[in-house]
């Protein structure tokens, strides 16, 4: 900041007399008209660059130090030929495309800055890196969180919040905090949960699941609904009760059991509110100092780590203070991971992070597809969590999930894939070679969720593994953006790669389209459910229109050549190499690390995390990219002092 400062001080010393604002006045336009924004941001396709637009709601003042910093793309000698305006007019290779035209208005302001910035701007001059910083907060028990917990709570295994209002997906995930409000539906919800789950807390008048401490005899009612309060409580909410929440709670227990005649009403009523308390349904993120401080901690790791409450083993550390120091997060989250309940949570972060209900919920043309039905789908996810969980569990290179040539099939997968039965469900099975599949990229899964009903889609395709394995934001069309491809007729046939050929021609569309359909392309020898093909087979049914009496299929030559723009030499052919080159990309293993990051953190990454993602990086790769050494890292920077 010091010499940020100093750098202002004497650019502002010795600028040449431009009108004031000059830089977010005339120049900076140029660069919103010009749609430099879809992908010079954080976390654009074009983030790795030295050009990065400020965030869209910055400050004038945020906006003119943007300017200055421009400097580092100036030719002082000859301003002319500055990457500044070289790029944008595709003069200098411009994987955007040409975005300015040379001699236009747009251009000479442009060339007006170079200038100035060339003339004036101290040699040490760099544009300020952005200090936004995480915000404190609570984050909401999501709707798989609540299912585990209230199982592991009350032994109820009916998982309640299936039922509830579907969430939402933000930043790839379920969990962000900033898409976890509460509204009307959900409330609703929540309290039509608790009043069941109460209900049937104690079936048949019984303490089957063991949630009372002691017996409930009347002698002895009002010890036994304090110890009940005391030991109940400590788990629904997660931390030791304040004597004002026991003497309330206890006070609401015998009030009941007192107007019915039975203690176990009144422990009933103590549940329900319990289950609708904040204090339930939110937890802290680490905040404070001391005891509290503990529960808050083996809260995060442990729905981090299994997506539910603590056991007894991590209370007992809270309380202990076990979990104030690195050595006892790490010895927790050892602990934890060896236990059954870290697989199903991993399972739970696979299936946002791949978006498992996009192929679960897709539906295809059964004239085109006739075995594709929610069986076959259900099996591409089972394949896919499968194969991943083989490699991380058994402490393989989580980047093999890209490249690993065998993997689980049952028998309707078999035949889809063009092999024999397996001699089981989901045995583990050798990829032939020559089939040219390998990795999760070369799963029906993928292959198929990322497809129309009716064909494959090269642009969702190639949009996917940018979001998902590179971490890089694609943005919407711009307005009123024409996204129809050309219609074909018997006549005119067309391949997918001759009809997204209009992407490339307009400009508005080609800068983020020559980052995702090329990708694409690589991958159409398969088609909307997966199925090799040697030849693209397009089949054009009755019509009014065309007034034909039968089906007519046509069959094109594919050519299933691909590129990834920013990985240099990234020629590929089919999944099998697309994977080789996403597995040893550094962009693809620090994906992985922010992907993991997001979910651990429910939120987005800031630039202040940085170091933190820098560091994960650094041990997931020392450890051949483990991903067990990732979690437990990850799982020590969540019981750091940060707020979230």
């Amino acid at each position: 900041m010091i010499r940020a400062a100093l750098w202002f001080i004497a650019f502002a010393a010795t600028a040449a007399p431009l009108e004031p604002d000059h830089f977010s006045a005339k120049v900076y336009p140029v660069f919103q008209n010009g749609n430099c924004r879809t992908c010079h941001i954080e976390g654009g396709l074009a983030a790795a660059t030295r050009l990065r637009l400020p965030p869209p709601n910055a400050s004038k003042a945020a906006i003119e130090e943007f300017g200055r910093g421009l400097v580092q793309l100036i030719d002082r000698q000859t301003p002319e030929n500055s990457p500044l305006l070289r790029k944008p007019s595709n003069i200098e290779k411009h994987t955007g495309g040409r975005l300015i035209q040379p001699g236009s208005t747009e251009e000479k302001r442009l060339l007006e800055w170079a200038r100035h910035l060339a003339a004036h701007a101290p040699e040490s001059a760099a544009a300020a890196p952005t200090t936004s910083q995480p915000l404190g907060g609570v984050r909401r028990l999501t709707h798989s969180q609540y299912n585990n917990t209230v199982r592991d709570l009350l032994g109820d295994k009916t998982a309640p919040a299936d039922r509830f209002p579907p969430e939402d997906f933000v930043n790839g995930f379920k969990n962000q905090s900033s898409a976890q409000d509460i509204s009307p539906l959900l409330a609703e919800a929540y309290n039509k949960a608790a009043e069941r789950l109460a209900r049937n807390a104690f079936p048949g008048g019984r303490d089957e699941n063991r949630l009372l401490p002691c017996q409930a005899a009347n002698p002895a009612a009002a010890d036994c609904a304090g110890a009940f309060v005391r030991s109940f409580g400590a788990r629904a909410l997660r931390r030791t009760l304040t004597t004002a929440e026991q003497q309330r709670y206890t006070a609401m227990l015998l009030t009941e059991a007192r107007r019915s005649g039975v203690f176990l009403d009144g422990a009933r009523l103590v549940i329900e509110a319990m289950l609708q308390s904040p204090k339930f349904l939110f937890r802290p993120e680490p905040g404070g100092s001391g005891p509290a401080r503990g529960y808050e901690i083996a809260n995060r790791l442990s729905y981090f780590l299994w997506d539910t409450m603590p056991d007894q083993d991590l209370f007992r550390a809270a309380a202990a203070d076990e979990l104030s120091t690195s050595a006892g997060v790490d010895r927790a989250a050892r602990r934890m991971l060896a236990d059954p309940r870290a697989r199903d949570a991993f399972d739970e972060f696979l299936s946002q992070w791949l978006r498992f209900d996009l192929v679960l919920n897709s539906v295809k043309d059964r004239r085109l597809f006739p075995q594709f039905n929610e069986e076959l789908a259900v099996a591409m996810t089972e394949e896919t969590r499968r194969l991943i969980s083989d490699i991380a569990w058994n402490d393989r290179g989580f980047m093999d999930i890209f490249t690993t040539p065998y993997s689980f099939l049952n028998a309707d997968l078999a035949s889809l894939y063009g092999l024999a039965a397996p001699a089981g469900e989901f045995s583990k099975v050798q990829l032939p070679p020559a089939m040219n599949r390998a990795g999760i990229l070369g799963h029906a899964m993928f292959l198929a969720m990322t497809s129309k009903p009716g064909e494959t889609s090269p642009t969702v395709r190639g949009f996917f593994v940018r979001e998902h394995f590179l971490c890089q934001t694609v943005p919407d069309p711009p307005p009123g953006t024409n996204s129809n491809l050309p219609p074909m007729l018997p006549s005119r046939p067309l391949t997918n790669r001759q009809r997204l050929q209009e992407h490339v021609a307009n400009p508005a569309c080609a800068g983020c389209h020559t980052m995702m359909d090329p990708i694409g392309f690589g991958l159409e020898q398969f088609d909307a459910i997966g199925k090799f093909r040697g030849k693209d087979r397009i089949t054009f049914f009755p019509t009014r229109e065309t007034r034909d009496d039968k089906p007519v299929t046509v069959e094109l030559d594919l050519d299933p050549r691909g590129t990834v723009s920013g990985i240099s030499e990234s020629p590929f052919t089919g999944p099998k190499q697309l994977g080789e080159l996403l597995s040893q990309s550094p962009q693809c293993q620090e994906c992985v690390v922010r992907q993991l990051f997001r979910y651990a953190h429910g939120r987005h990454e800031f630039p202040a995390d940085q170091a933190t993602l820098t560091q994960a990086l650094k041990v997931f790769q020392l450890s051949q990219y483990r991903l067990k050494e990732l979690m437990i890292f990850l799982a020590g920077k969540l019981a750091t002092r940060e707020r979230d």
